[in-house]
C-alpha cells in the first residue's frame, strides 16, 4: 500500500491551478499541498490539514464518487490516467486519525445542540467543539455515524472507523446521547428552554420514498434504506429484484449477493443510470444485472410487474409495449431515494419544509426558526458524504456568527 501511494504521490504534477481542488472536490481539499507535505515526509502535517479542512476525510476518501470529482479533474486524466488521490488520502487520514488525541480547548460559554450523528452531525460536533463549545449530540440510535453506520455497508466502510469519530468527539468534550429522539419525547423548544445557544439539524433521510403502485405492503416486498440497516436480517432467497438504479441500488444488490442472493437483477424505467460509475461496475462484477426500459406498475406474491418502455432514436420514452411482463422472484427492494422523517416539523412550531420535505434554509444554512440550522440530506436531499460535509461547514460559520463568536479563531492544535 505505502508503495502504491508513494507512486501515486510522485505523479502529481503540483498544477498551480488545481482542477482538482477548484471544480473537483466540493469542500476543496488542498490537494497539491496535501501531497507536497506527504512528499517531505511532513505526514502528521498533511493529514491535519486534510482533517481541518474535511474532519471526515478518511471516510470520504474511501465513499467518494472520485471520478466524477478529484480524479475525474485530474489533468493526468486526459491521459487516461489521473492520480488515485484516493489512496492517498486514505493512507494519510486513516494514519491521522488513529494518532490524533485532540485536546479539549477552553470553554467560550457557549452552548449548542446536535440533532443527528451522521456526517454531517459530526462535523459539525467536531468543529464546534474545536472553538470551545459545550456540544451535545442526540442520536435516535444506539450507534453514531447515521449514514456512514446503517447505510452504507460494511465493505465499503468500516464500522470501526465510524466509531472512531465518536472518541474523537469524547476527547474534545462532545456528550452523545444515543437512544434519544428529538421530536418523540423531547423538541427543540425544550433545548432552547434547558439553555442551548443553538441547535443544529442533521437527521438525513430516513424514510424511503415509496411509489404510487399496488403491493408494496405485501411481505415480500423491503425499502432499499430499511434494508440496508441490517441485511442479515432478512431471508431474502435466492431471486432478488431491485427497482432502482441508484447509489443505493447498487449497495443493496451488492449487500444481498453477500446475504444469500444467487440472482440479483436491478430494474431502470430508461436506459440510464443514477449511481456512479465506480458503484455500477463493482455491483456488475459481482453478479448483478441491470435490466433497462421497464417500468414497475405493481407488485404481487410472485414479484414486481413491469411494463416495457419504447425508446425513440433520442433514447427517450415515447411509450410502453401492451404485453405487460411479469417477473418471478423471492425478494423485491424498492430503492429509489429517500425523504426526510416528519418528526421534527410535526413538533416545532415555524420549521418550514420545501415540497419535497426538505428543511428550508437560508444562505447562513438558517432554517425558518430563528437559533436552528440544517445541513446536510435534510436540507439538499440524498447526496454525498462529501456534500454533506460541505453544508456543515456552512452551518458552522453560521451557528458561530449566530451565536457572537469569531468563525475565524484558530481551532485548538490537536
Amino acid at each position: 500500500m505505502a508503495v502504491h501511494v508513494i507512486e501515486e504521490a510522485n505523479r502529481c504534477l503540483g498544477c498551480r491551478r488545481a482542477m482538482c481542488q477548484e471544480r473537483g472536490c466540493p469542500v476543496h481539499t488542498p490537494i497539491p499541498e496535501v501531497i507536497r507535505l506527504f512528499k517531505e515526509r511532513r505526514m502528521d502535517e498533511a493529514g491535519a490539514l486534510l482533517f481541518e479542512n474535511n474532519p471526515m476525510s478518511a471516510v470520504c476518501s474511501l465513499v467518494c464518487n472520485h471520478s466524477n470529482q478529484c480524479e475525474g479533474n485530474c489533468v493526468q486524466a486526459r491521459r487516461g490516467n489521473p492520480v488515485h488521490f484516493s489512496s492517498i488520502e486514505h493512507y494519510i487520514s486513516s494514519t491521522y486519525l488513529d494518532r490524533l488525541e485532540p485536546e479539549r480547548p477552553e470553554p467560550c460559554g457557549k452552548s449548542v445542540a446536535v440533532i443527528g450523528s451522521g456526517p454531517a452531525g459530526i462535523t459539525v460536533a467536531i468543529k464546534l467543539a474545536e472553538r470551545g463549545c459545550a456540544v451535545t449530540v442526540f442520536e435516535q440510535r444506539t450507534e453514531i455515524g447515521g449514514v456512514l453506520q446503517y447505510g452504507i455497508p460494511e465493505f465499503r466502510l468500516s464500522k470501526e472507523l465510524v466509531q472512531r469519530y465518536r472518541e474523537v468527539m469524547c476527547a474534545l468534550g462532545v456528550r452523545v446521547r444515543p437512544s434519544t429522539t428529538i421530536g418523540g419525547a423531547l423538541h427543540i423548544d425544550d433545548l432552547f428552554r434547558d439553555g442551548y445557544d443553538a441547535v443544529f439539524v442533521g437527521t438525513g433521510t430516513w424514510r424511503a420514498r415509496k411509489l404510487d403502485i399496488l403491493g408494496q405492503a405485501r411481505g415480500n416486498v423491503f425499502f432499499g434504506i430499511d434494508y440496508l440497516v441490517d441485511p442479515s436480517s432478512v431471508s431474502i432467497g435466492r431471486d432478488v429484484a431491485i427497482i432502482g438504479v441508484g447509489n443505493v441500488a447498487m449497495d443493496v444488490a451488492r449487500s444481498a449477493l453477500r446475504h444469500g442472493a444467487r440472482r440479483v437483477t436491478l430494474y431502470s424505467n430508461t436506459r440510464d443510470v443514477t449511481a456512479s460509475s465506480e458503484e455500477v461496475e463493482y455491483a456488475e462484477l459481482e453478479g448483478a444485472e441491470i435490466v433497462y426500459g421497464k417500468d414497475v406498475v405493481s407488485i404481487d406474491d410472485e414479484g414486481p410487474i413491469f411494463r416495457t418502455a419504447i425508446f425513440d432514436e433520442k433514447n427517450d420514452v415515447v411509450g410502453y409495449e401492451d404485453e405487460l411482463d411479469h417477473v418471478r422472484c423471492d425478494t423485491v427492494i424498492i430503492a429509489v431515494s429517500q425523504l426526510p422523517k416528519n418528526k421534527l416539523v410535526l413538533t416545532t412550531t415555524g420549521l418550514a419544509t420545501n415540497e419535497r420535505g426538505l428543511l428550508e434554509v437560508d444562505e447562513s444554512c438558517m432554517t425558518t426558526v430563528p437559533g436552528v440550522f440544517a445541513a446536510g440530506d435534510v436540507a439538499t436531499g440524498p447526496r454525498t458524504v462529501v456534500h454533506a460535509v460541505a453544508g456543515a461547514k456552512r452551518a458552522v460559520e453560521g451557528m458561530l456568527a449566530y451565536m457572537g463568536l469569531s468563525a475565524d479563531a484558530a481551532p485548538t492544535a490537536p
